[in-house]
């Protein structure tokens, strides 16, 4: 990943370019150090969710679209054209996981969480009447999200508002604009939490979203 973080989020042309050349897609490293989470997320959790599952959603998406025209484009691009094509379901749901979990590892930050300041702060206040609306809506996604999925805070029709998707499912496929998200399968927390996902999602607010990523995102 190159430094600007292409996770970032940005309005994408109406369709996807191919490029030229074909796109192999690698692991983009985490933005900090394994360790660097604890002790709310453990490095032994990293070294399976990053180094195990993120890392198979990316090998498995490059030898599906080998020798498609997929191959030929980037990542959000392969995500459009393949999202609710019955067909196609096995190559968006590995691009969206691999998307998915890149922003994931920079909705997190060493000592974050809290109160966010800013734009992001504003806008809550704005959109949610409080931090502790917005909190307790955030909280009730992610942990009423039946099976697996992910809780997300988002700009949709211009305002903040928190959702949840199903699996791979992700906002950008339906005309949201993401900030941050919270990873709620299993294999996200269950080392460290076990059964208690509202343990999880509550440390998550007070010591690991990274207000700061989410103020980006809303240039």
């Amino acid at each position: 990943m190159d430094h600007h973080n292409p996770y970032l989020t940005e309005t994408p042309p109406a369709e996807p370019r191919a490029t030229k050349s074909l796109v192999t897609h690698e692991l983009p490293p985490l933005p900090y150090a394994r360790d660097a989470l604890e002790p709310h997320i453990s490095a032994r959790t990293l070294d399976h969710h990053h180094g195990k599952h993120h890392a198979k959603y990316v090998q498995t998406l490059n030898e599906l679209i080998q020798g498609s025209n997929l191959s030929k484009m980037p990542l959000e691009g392969i995500i459009r054209a393949t999202a609710r094509k019955k067909a196609k379901a096995k190559i968006f749901n590995n691009a969206a996981q691999v998307w998915n979990h890149t922003f994931l590892w920079h909705s997190m930050k060493p000592h974050g969480g809290g109160r966010p300041s800013g734009a992001i702060a504003e806008r809550i206040d704005e959109d949610f009447g409080s931090f502790e609306k917005f909190a307790e809506e955030f909280k009730n996604a992610a942990t009423t999200q039946f099976g697996s999925g992910w809780a997300w805070l988002v700009i949709a029709d211009g305002k903040l508002a928190v959702t949840s998707t199903s699996n791979a499912d992700m906002p950008l496929v339906h005309g949201h604009k993401p900030l941050i998200t919270l990873d709620v399968w299993e294999h996200a927390y269950y080392l460290d939490y076990q059964h208690e996902r509202p343990k999880y999602v509550q440390v998550f607010l007070d010591h690991l979203v990274n207000w700061d990523f989410a103020n980006a995102n809303l240039v």
